[in-house]
This record gives structure tokens, C-alpha cells and sequence, in this order.
């Protein structure tokens, strides 16, 4: 592998490793036993949710990135409880051309927790600017999604290779909306035009709702969210602005660099499959 890996060359090269994770997610998705919620998250049992396969997965990818990029910058959401944080160069975003891999080793633990099959193992590679890949596992729908800068998003099944998989674009999607956990002022502006979906009010064990991945699987014709994890909420928004959705803050400016946010997020981020659905959205948002 060469010194300077394009992003694809990352993605090529950690594929199988990403499907191995998923396949093992799978297998004990129903024995799965949950940790000790993580502090400091408040009522949000979504951001709390912490499972053994957050911690094996994370743990299983860095030895990986350890052995093929022992330079890389590396940021996994279990940081803080992987033996393996300490050894690899930095954290944080670096300059231009200096890539910073991001890994959330189960994206929708809660979901993943209660039996769901649309959780899914995220991560991106990203550039002082902007990103310039994300690939999303869903292993429970046999399908993974991944998109490289100004290259478009792409859909394939497990056991696809990324040569393999197709082009997606926005096509009808569900007239749907997911709101963030802080987002549900937003359910009375909308509710009237769109089936809302709300993930404080609207998460259910036994029935399953869209996360916010729907965008890409044409489930949700938007969303809006609090914030934009880079790990999570940020990889999803820039997969589905590659595919053709239109994403912005809640001012409607562009998403600014990253290396101008703080604590490895974006601002409040909206999502919008059209300009009519991106109107109603910023319209609704100026009302609360």
C-alpha cells in the first residue's frame, strides 16, 4: 500500500474488514449483552446505549488501521475505552491532505440493542474541508453504502466489491421526515405535510422507525438534526448530499469546513431530498 493512500485505496483495503465487523454484529446481534450506559448524556438513551459490539468492533478496526496505516489519524466514538487510542499518531483533524479516519462502530446501538435490523457500522475519511468518503454497513439489510468526494454515492450488497456496486440517486422518497433528539418543536410545522418522525417521542422497541440512514435508502425525505457528529450524523448528511440531496445549516449556508467545528461536530444540519422539502424545513425552523 502506498505512503499516501487515496481515499478509495482506504476504503478498498478496509472492506473486508468493515464486512467481517458486520457479519460478527449479526451473529450476536441476539445474545448481545448491554454495558453500562456511557455518562454524561442525560435523558438521550440513544447517545448512552453502549454495547459490547461498539467496544469489539472499534477495538477490531484499529488493530486493522494499526497494521495497514500506522500513520493515520484515527477518531473512534469508544475513544475513550480501547486500549489502542494511545498508539496511533493524533485524534484530530490534520492539515490538508492529512486524512483523519472516523469510525462509529454501531451506528444506532438502541436500535441494534431492541433487535433492529437498520443499525449500521460507519466511517469516513476525512480531509481538513470536508469529507472525502464515508461507507455505512448495514449488515442486518444485506447492503452497504459508501461515496468519495464529488464522485457520487454508491449501494451494493455484502458481498459486493466496491467496483460492484451501483450509482444511487434521489428518486420519490418517502414524503417523511426524521427530527434529531432536540429537534421535536419542529413535529407541529411539519406534521400537516409530512409523516414526522421524531426519535424522542417516536422510538419504539417493538416497532421500528427510520434512522436517520433512511435518506439513503429513499425511506425519509429529510431530516434535521441538533448537530452533525463527524462520526455519524455528518458522514450521513455528506452521502446524501453526493447523491443529490441538498444539505445545509439552519441558516441554509453550506455545512462550514470542518476544521472550524468544535468537538468533532457540525452545527445543526438540514437535509432536504428537493428545494420545496429544503423550504419547508428552514421555514419550520424559523418558527421555533
Amino acid at each position: 500500500m502506498s505512503s499516501h493512500p487515496t481515499p478509495r485505496q482506504i476504503l478498498e483495503a478496509l472492506l473486508p474488514y468493515l464486512k467481517t465487523a458486520g457479519a460478527y454484529a449479526q451473529q450476536i446481534q441476539a445474545k448481545i449483552q448491554a454495558q453500562p450506559d456511557k455518562a454524561d448524556k442525560g435523558d438521550n438513551f440513544f447517545a448512552s446505549a453502549l454495547s459490547d459490539a461498539d467496544l469489539s468492533i472499534q477495538t477490531m478496526m484499529e488493530v486493522v488501521l494499526l497494521g495497514l496505516f500506522p500513520q493515520v489519524r484515527f477518531f473512534g466514538e469508544e475513544y475513550e475505552q480501547t486500549y489502542n487510542t494511545k498508539y496511533f499518531r493524533a485524534i484530530d483533524l490534520g492539515e490538508m491532505g492529512d486524512y483523519l479516519i472516523t469510525l462509529d462502530p454501531i451506528d444506532g446501538t438502541q436500535f441494534y440493542l431492541d433487535g433492529h435490523a437498520n443499525y449500521q457500522i460507519i466511517l469516513g475519511i476525512l480531509n481538513a474541508d470536508d469529507y472525502e468518503a464515508a461507507i455505512a454497513i448495514t449488515p442486518g439489510q444485506d447492503c452497504y453504502y459508501y461515496a468519495l468526494r464529488g464522485q457520487g454515492t454508491f449501494k451494493g450488497r455484502l458481498a459486493d466489491a466496491l467496483e460492484d456496486c451501483q450509482r444511487i440517486t434521489v428518486n420519490n422518497p418517502t414524503p417523511a421526515i426524521c427530527l434529531g433528539w432536540q429537534m421535536g418543536d419542529l413535529v407541529p410545522h411539519l406534521s400537516d405535510r409530512y409523516r414526522v418522525f421524531h426519535t424522542k417521542a417516536d422510538y419504539s422497541k417493538t416497532h421500528p422507525i427510520p434512522n436517520f440512514n433512511g435518506l439513503l435508502s429513499g425511506e425519509l425525505a429529510g431530516a434535521v438534526l441538533a448537530r452533525g457528529q463527524f462520526i455519524d450524523g455528518a458522514a450521513i448528511a455528506f452521502m446524501a448530499q453526493e447523491m443529490g440531496h441538498i444539505v445545509t445549516t439552519f441558516s441554509g449556508d453550506p455545512p462550514p469546513p470542518l476544521h472550524t467545528c468544535d468537538a468533532y461536530q457540525r452545527p445543526g444540519m438540514v437535509v432536504a431530498a428537493n428545494p420545496t422539502i429544503h423550504s419547508d424545513l428552514l421555514a419550520a425552523l424559523a418558527k421555533i
